[in-house]
């Protein structure tokens, strides 16, 4: 089974006629407001220091021109932009509500004419074949609707010795780490999401939508088939968290 049929089938709105993809967007829109601060509350702050060594991949690289998927509020394309200091970084997502918030933080720290947020699907990028030297995707790829669908564009769009690199939930499977994290995630998370997001149903889907991304070995597998090479996977605080880093 591709890992695409059981990420379809995890929806943030049970019974909604809306498909998985104007979901996700609704639910984004719902919860942008106070997004970026749940994501650094919610982990005591440690999706920063992912954040800075997913973007370690990058280093080497040097590139000059970026693409942020599922950019949401632009966060880590500011990150992109600060520890990398490539020439342009675009960043796409399918929230005008979280997009909205990205370019008035990115007006407010003067990047306008280094970061562009637009509207924009990871299954149909809106740029020609070998445009950017690396691409970036910060705790999305589990929300594609179609996931093997979304990463051959991204290969698409990529440079020949370009890099993708995605930042990505994962299930522990370290004995306490595993027990602990799946209470936190269950039952605090969606109490969290409510209290402070109002958005139970958002931090609902989050538990089960990692539950049910393909991970390691498996993610690897799906990135070699969809045509990139040199792909590895780092996991990170006892593997909560992935990276994913492959060539095309």
């Amino acid at each position: 089974m591709s890992g695409n049929a059981n990420i379809q089938k995890i929806v943030p709105f049970e019974g909604s006629k809306l498909s998985k993809k104007e979901q996700i967007a609704t639910m984004f829109d719902d919860i942008a407001h106070r997004y970026d601060f749940l994501n650094h509350f919610m982990s005591l702050g440690i999706d920063i220091i992912w954040r800075k060594k997913a973007l370690g991949y990058l280093t080497s690289l040097q590139p000059k021109l970026m693409l942020d998927v599922a950019t949401g509020t632009g966060d880590f394309a500011i990150m992109a932009e600060r520890r990398l200091r490539p020439d342009k970084i675009v960043g796409i997502d399918i929230s005008e509500g979280m997009l909205a918030h990205g370019r008035e933080k990115i007006e407010k720290l003067g990047l306008g004419n280094k970061i562009t947020l637009q509207s924009g699907d990871s299954e149909t990028i809106s740029f020609p074949d070998k445009t950017f030297d690396a691409i970036t995707v910060a705790f999305g790829v589990r929300n594609f609707e179609h996931l093997e669908k979304g990463l051959s564009d991204m290969r698409r769009v990529l440079k020949p010795g370009g890099k993708l690199v995605i930042l990505e939930f994962s299930n522990p499977t370290v004995f306490p780490i595993k027990q602990l994290y799946n209470l936190y995630f269950r039952y605090i998370t969606p109490l969290l999401g409510k209290w402070i997001a109002k958005s139970q149903a958002a931090y609902s889907y989050l538990p089960e939508s990692v539950k049910a991304f393909p991970q390691g070995e498996a993610m690897r597998t799906i990135l070699t088939n969809t045509g990139f090479q040199a792909v590895t996977c780092k996991t990170l605080t006892f593997g909560i968290c992935s990276i994913y880093c492959a060539t095309r």
